[in-house]
């Protein structure tokens, strides 16, 4: 930590971080509700989609489920036409999750709606606030990426 950092400067970020990442998770879940996907489901097609094809061990570690639950997991998506597994093309001993159409689809429209809803937030902002803020959310992630590296 800076000198110029204060214990209670850290705590309120920490706090304030903390609050607003459960009114997304709150908004997220309402949202999700006019879906057929569980909040599960939803982690693991938006990681599939943001990381490509995944593996079961993969897919269990960005999640943060146990690789049981993250193959009971996948074993109800397939079965709801949201992904497949798939050989790998190099390693046909390895089994890829890859999302098919209606799991695509789905993501995409849930996270228009969560956009639209930051959007409405964001309406009270300037313009200078609003390209700020993006800009120190950046710098926080990749701090915490490279603290995490470590």
């Amino acid at each position: 930590m800076n000198q110029g950092q204060s214990d209670k400067a850290v705590e309120a970020v920490e706090k304030r971080i903390r609050h607003i990442s459960g009114i997304v998770k709150q908004m997220g879940r309402k949202i999700l509700t006019n879906y057929p996907i569980t909040l599960p489901q939803f982690l693991a097609l938006q990681w599939l989609l943001e990381e490509g094809d995944l593996t079961i061990g993969e897919l269990s570690n960005r999640i943060s489920l146990a690789f049981s639950t993250t193959t009971d997991l996948v074993d109800r998506m397939e079965r709801n036409d949201l992904v497949e597994r798939v050989r790998d093309t190099n390693d046909r001993r390895v089994v890829r999750i890859h999302v098919l159409e209606k799991g695509e689809t789905i993501i995409q429209e849930v996270i228009k709606k969560r956009q639209e809803y930051l959007g409405e937030v964001l309406e009270q902002f300037s313009d200078e606030q609003t390209e700020n803020l993006k800009e120190l959310l950046d710098l926080l992630h990749e701090q915490m990426k490279e603290v995490n590296e470590r």
